[in-house]
């Protein structure tokens, strides 16, 4: 892989680094979807307070390119075009010795279905699709950062780690948009 953006630690979001000791890996895929307006698809769970990029795990022997149009179709219901990868991103959660590893990519909503294909878990945690400029999805991310609210699916450590990576990747595509 090449183009490392981050890696994210527990001391980075406030926790003790336990080590590993043969973590669980996982692969992911996810990134920053445009509208016409040069808006951003930020996927809020409302009832966690929490502000992400869309994008997930990869299924069934899929590409990294696979899962994040897959994941992108299901969470905004955008058709994209134009798409490429930017770098990669490493979550170390040492507390639950896991590490995900995850993809990113940039693409251009082309076509938007209405309707979201939500799973039951996204849907009760209040998801729902918002677009806003880079500054305006950095400023709430960060917001966010600290009045997270857990879920019945995810503790509050959890989900420090995916906004503060989110963060991370918007920071650098804000900083690299001329490059991208």
């Amino acid at each position: 892989m090449d183009n490392l953006i981050t890696i994210i630690k527990d001391s980075d979001i406030g926790y003790e680094d336990a080590g590993f000791n043969n973590p669980i890996i996982r692969y992911a895929a996810r990134g920053i979807v445009l509208n016409h307006e040069n808006k951003i698809a930020i996927f809020n769970k409302v009832n966690k307070n929490e502000f992400k990029l869309p994008g997930g795990g990869l299924e069934n022997n899929e590409t990294f390119e696979e899962a994040f149009i897959r994941e992108i179709e299901e969470e905004t219901g955008c058709i994209l075009s134009n798409i490429r990868e930017i770098g990669y991103v490493e979550e170390h959660k040492s507390q639950s010795n896991f590490k995900q590893i995850s993809k990113v990519f940039i693409g251009e909503c082309i076509t938007q279905n209405i309707s979201l294909n939500l799973t039951e878990k996204e849907k009760e945690e209040g998801g729902t699709l918002v677009w806003m400029n880079v500054d305006e999805a950095i400023e709430i991310m960060n917001y966010s950062l600290n009045r997270l609210i857990p879920s019945k699916y995810e503790s509050i450590y959890i989900t420090k780690f995916i906004v503060a990576r989110d963060i991370k990747i918007l920071e650098y595509y804000k900083n690299n948009k001329k490059s991208i």
